[in-house]
C-alpha cells in the first residue's frame, strides 16, 4: 500500500475519544496527516475503556494510520509537554466537555498565544456555550434532541433511533470540513482559528429537508416508516422471498413502473395518475401493489425494474453489502495486517482523489508506542524522557 501524501505536511495532536472526534482525525490520517493520538497513562482516566477493547473492530476502524503517545495532562509537567508539542503542530482536536479544556489550561487563547497558526477543533455534545454547555453528549441523545427519532420508525410505534451513530459520525465529518476550511484560509492569513461543532448541530443539519420543512412551512414532519415523506411509491416493497427498495420519483418513472409490473393501465388510474393523487391514496396504492409484488421473487423484480429504468435496489444484510460486485469494485473494504489479529479489512474513505487518494497503511498502534519517538523529535533528551516516565507523566 502506498502511503497517502495529500496531508503529509500536517501534524495533528489528537486528544479525542469515543467516536465523533476520532472520526475527524481518521479523515486527516487517511489522507496522510501525522496524527498523534495522545492518551492518558493507564489508571488516569476514570472512564478508561469506554471506547471498547483496543484490539476490537471499532478501535481498529477509528484509530488506524495514527501514532500513539501517553501523556497525563492533569499534571503540570504533562501540560507543559503538550504545550511544547503545540509549538510545531498544525491542528489540535478535542472532544472534551467545553469546561474541561479550560480547566486543563489548553483552551484556544492559550494555544494561540504559543502558536498563532494553530487550529483548535472542538467537538462537543451541545456547543461551546449556552445553557447545555457542560452536559455530556452521546449519539442517541443527539438523535432524540435533533429531531431524528420522531421522523424515524413506523407511525404510532414511538421514537426510533437510527441503526448507526449518525450524530457522532456527522459531527466528526463536519469537524474535518471545518479544519480543512481553516487550513485553506490559513494559506491567506497565516493565522489559525477555532473550529467548533457539536452532535446537536450536526444532527439537526443531517435532518436537512425535514428540518427545513418545519422552518419554512412550519410543518412538523411525521414518522413515515419505510415510505418516503412525500413521494410514492418510494420505499420498501415485499416480494415473494424478501424485500426491495423502489424509487419512483416522477411521472415518467411511474409509467415505467406500471409497465414493469405488467399493469400499464394502472398508470392512468384516477387515484394514482399524478403524484398528489398517489400520495393522498397511499394506503390504497400499497394494497394494490402488494399482491403484484409478492407474486415474484426479489431477483425477478430487480431485473425487470432495471430493464424498465425504474430505480430499484436490494436490501442487504451487512455480509451481503460487502459481497456485492459494485461494492467490491469500489474497494471501500481495505485489507490491513495487525501483528496480533492478522489480516482483516477496514472501512475505507468514501471519497476518491485522482492524484492523492486516501489509504490505510497501519492499524491502531500500541498505547504509547510512539511516546519516546514523538518526544525526541520535539527536543526532549533521553534523560528528560526518563524523568517524565518516573514521574508518571508519560
Amino acid at each position: 500500500m502506498i502511503a497517502p501524501v495529500a496531508l503529509d505536511h500536517l501534524k495533528v495532536l489528537d486528544l479525542t475519544r469515543v467516536r465523533a472526534g476520532p472520526t475527524a482525525c481518521r479523515v486527516l490520517a487517511d489522507f496522510g496527516a501525522d496524527v498523534i493520538k495522545i492518551e492518558p497513562p493507564d489508571g488516569v482516566d476514570p472512564n478508561e475503556g469506554m471506547s471498547g477493547p483496543r484490539l476490537g473492530y471499532d478501535m481498529q476502524n477509528l484509530h488506524r494510520n495514527k501514532r500513539s503517545m501517553t501523556l497525563n495532562l492533569k499534571e503540570p509537567e504533562g501540560r507543559a509537554v503538550f504545550l511544547k508539542l503545540v509549538e510545531t503542530a498544525d491542528v489540535v482536536l478535542e472532544n472534551y466537555r467545553p469546561d474541561v479544556k479550560d480547566r486543563l489550561g489548553i483552551d484556544y487563547a492559550t494555544l494561540r498565544a504559543i502558536n498563532p497558526r494553530i487550529i483548535l477543533a472542538s467537538v462537543s455534545g451541545f456547543g461551546q456555550d449556552g445553557p447545555y454547555r457542560t452536559r455530556a453528549g452521546f449519539d442517541q441523545i443527539a438523535q432524540g434532541m435533533g429531531g431524528l427519532m420522531w421522523i424515524t420508525g413506523q407511525p404510532g410505534q414511538g421514537p426510533m433511533r437510527a441503526g448507526a451513530a449518525v450524530a457522532d459520525t456527522t459531527a466528526g465529518l463536519y469537524a474535518a470540513i471545518g479544519i480543512l476550511v481553516a487550513l485553506a484560509e490559513r494559506e491567506k492569513s497565516g493565522e489559525g482559528q477555532w473550529v467548533q461543532t457539536s452532535l446537536l448541530q450536526a444532527q439537526i443539519a443531517l435532518c436537512d429537508f425535514q428540518a427545513a420543512r418545519y422552518l419554512v412551512d412550519k410543518v412538523v414532519p411525521p414518522q413515515a416508516g419505510n415510505d418516503h415523506p412525500y413521494s410514492t411509491p418510494m420505499g420498501v416493497l415485499e416480494t415473494a422471498d424478501g424485500f426491495i427498495n423502489i424509487g419512483v420519483g416522477g411521472e415518467g418513472q411511474w409509467v415505467n413502473f406500471c409497465k414493469a409490473l405488467g399493469h400499464p393501465d394502472l398508470a392512468k388510474h384516477p387515484d394514482f395518475a399524478k403524484q398528489d393523487n398517489r400520495f393522498a391514496n397511499r394506503p390504497k396504492l400499497a394494497a394494490t401493489l402488494a399482491p403484484i409484488l409478492k407474486s415474484q421473487t426479489t431477483a425477478h423484480w430487480l431485473e425487470v425494474f432495471e430493464a424498465h429504468h425504474v430505480p430499484v435496489g436490494p436490501i442487504y444484510h451487512m455480509d451481503e453489502v460487502f459481497a456485492d460486485p459494485q461494492v467490491k469494485h469500489l474497494g471501500i473494504a481495505e485489507k490491513v495486517t495487525h501483528p496480533e489479529r492478522g489480516e482483516f479489512e477496514l472501512v475505507g474513505q468514501p471519497v476518491v482523489l485522482s492524484r492523492t487518494p486516501a489509504a490505510i497503511v497501519s492499524t491502531i498502534p500500541d498505547k504509547g508506542g510512539h511516546t519516546v519517538e514523538v518526544l525526541a523529535a520535539a527536543g526532549f533528551t533521553p534523560e528528560q524522557i526518563e524523568r517524565l516516565k518516573s514521574c508518571g507523566v508519560i
